[in-house]
């Protein structure tokens, strides 16, 4: 028996022991004690191993949130190896890239994304073998194939800076870059977030986000490292949501501001049983005081906000429960995202300089932590335009702080746009929507959206003697590009402006949109 965890493994090893009998996972009506997930986990390990796989090989992994997630999450780390959610909202061609660029081994999948299966089954490169959750087809059967597999863990060796969890995130290139989260980077943050976020192994957690994103998979596994029981919200249902926390007495949570903001809107909020409650926690966009004023108001419960990337296996920042009066002193704090986390620096830089910005100043945020991830996966040139020779890491958010070392975001260096809590890319999005023949010139911006934040807009300049319309060009980006990412309006211009270098200059397509607002992010 493990004292302690101190690898993702022995999470699953730790609780499965002393908490043999208690539930881990519930989704719906199925749930898993700690000793039956650790059961599950140890089938899927030897399964993998069956099948070729070793340590450190990747297995992809394509479902919404479910008790599934969890049982091939920590099947992996039983036996070293490494596991990759995929985005599930993704087009076929963006699974196809991930899948093979993971090298992965073994894909698992549910009933409900056979069908992108089908469609790039032919172009898997390295997959030997392919596993299904719930379909009746010529695919082995997941029940079927753990089934088959003994339940004894293989305690395979797992070092610090072995590599636990791999997640994609789209890039400036406009290709996704596996992110290399180790051991050292989870573990090096979970006891600090046990104790900042109070939480404990009598807490019940709500997983609600998307287990694909660090916020989803990440928050899991900080509940899971105390032996909480995890609540997982498989479809995002927010008449059902605000049901849920009196249901299961959920005690934590972490959502997102859009999620916040609809369930506010839902008819039976204000009769909603919340008092189970301690701490809400939210992060991975920015937040209007109006719905935060609601929120507050309506859960009645510590909030804290949070700011982090992928890269950063989550949370840098920490806006805690004290700066969150709506109605006291430092109202002002609430724009901010907080003060850098223990075990965190954050220094706001000139990035053409190098060289750290007065109080007040905007700059780029560079972060060192142990928390920095390993790099990106087979792509050392990004990892070094990334992480800088001395570790800092190249956040590509612009940010100040202010004279009390609060962190203030103010705009995204790299254009990247957030839609609903998820990271959009412009890059990606031109290149996707360049190949059509009625555009000769595209580029893509984040403008104001009262519910997602923000959402895409395609500035396009039209091909001579082509005709093609607003709807043409969405449906067209809606077949190559996941929902999130296409543009939602087009606007029709006769040239784009660019710099001397032949840059777009995306501050000036952005500001008519952003007039008489404080920063240029929403």
């Amino acid at each position: 028996m493990v004292a302690s965890p101190t690898t993702i493994g022995d999470i699953v090893r730790t609780h499965g022991a002393d908490k043999a009998n208690d539930v881990a996972l519930v989704e719906g009506s199925r749930t898993r004690t700690w000793s039956a997930l650790y059961e599950r986990a140890s089938r899927v390990a030897n399964a993998l191993r069956a099948a070729g796989v070793g340590a450190q090989d990747r297995v992809a992994f394509l479902d919404k949130n479910s008790i599934e997630h969890f049982e091939v999450f920590y099947g992996c780390a039983l036996l070293n190896a490494v596991s990759c959610d995929i985005n599930w909202r993704l087009a076929p061609p963006e699974v196809e890239f991930i899948v093979n660029d993971a090298n992965a081994k073994v894909l698992i999948v549910h009933k409900d994304f056979v069908p992108v299966l089908e469609s790039i089954r032919g172009n898997l490169v390295h997959t030997a073998l392919v596993v299904t959750i719930g379909a009746d087809g010529d695919d082995v059967d997941y029940e079927t194939w753990l089934a088959g597999a003994p339940a004894t863990d293989p305690r395979a060796p797992s070092a610090d800076d072995d590599v636990a969890f791999q997640l994609y995130s789209s890039g400036t290139t406009g290709r996704p870059k596996g992110v290399m989260l180790t051991n050292h980077n989870f573990f090096c943050l979970l006891p600090g977030a046990r104790d900042f976020w109070k939480l404990s192994d009598d807490m019940v957690n709500l997983v609600a986000m998307p287990l694909f994103h660090i916020g989803g998979g990440g928050w899991a596994t900080a509940g899971q490292y105390v032996g909480a029981r995890s609540i997982i919200v498989r479809e995002l249902d927010f008449n059902d949501l605000i049901q849920i926390f009196a249901r299961h007495g959920i005690t934590h949570a972490f959502l997102v501001p859009a999620v916040l903001q609809f369930m506010l809107i839902m008819p039976g909020v204000a009769e909603a049983d919340f008092s189970s409650l301690r701490l809400m926690v939210y992060g991975a966009s920015p937040i209007s005081l109006d719905v935060l004023t609601k929120s507050v108001e309506t859960f009645k419960c510590d909030f804290m906000q949070v700011y982090g990337l992928t890269e950063t296996t989550g949370a840098t920042t920490l806006l805690p429960a004290s700066d969150h009066d709506p109605k006291g002193p430092n109202t002002h704090r609430l724009r901010s995202c907080g003060m850098p986390a223990p075990g965190v620096d954050i220094r706001i830089v000139d990035s053409s300089t190098g060289k750290d910005m007065p109080v007040g100043e905007v700059g780029e945020i560079w972060i060192k932590s142990p928390q920095v991830m390993k790099g990106y996966w087979n792509n050392q040139r990004a990892t070094e335009e990334s992480i800088t020779a001395d570790g800092w890491f190249r956040s590509g958010d612009a940010g100040y702080n202010d004279a009390d070392g609060y962190i203030y975001i103010h705009d995204r260096v790299k254009d990247m746009i957030v839609s609903g809590g998820e990271n959009v890319y412009p890059a990606e999005v031109e290149s996707a929507l360049m190949s059509h023949p009625g555009i000769a010139d595209v580029a893509v911006i984040g403008v104001p959206d009262e519910k997602w934040g923000e959402t895409v807009k395609a500035m396009v300049v039209k091909a001579a003697g082509v005709e093609v319309t607003e709807r043409e060009i969405i449906e067209y980006a809606k077949e190559r590009l996941a929902k999130f990412k296409c543009p939602t309006s087009v606007d029709w211009v006769e040239s784009l402006p660019r710099n001397p270098s032949g840059k777009i200059l995306k501050k000036d397509l952005r500001a008519p949109y952003w007039v008489g607002r404080e920063r240029q992010v929403n």
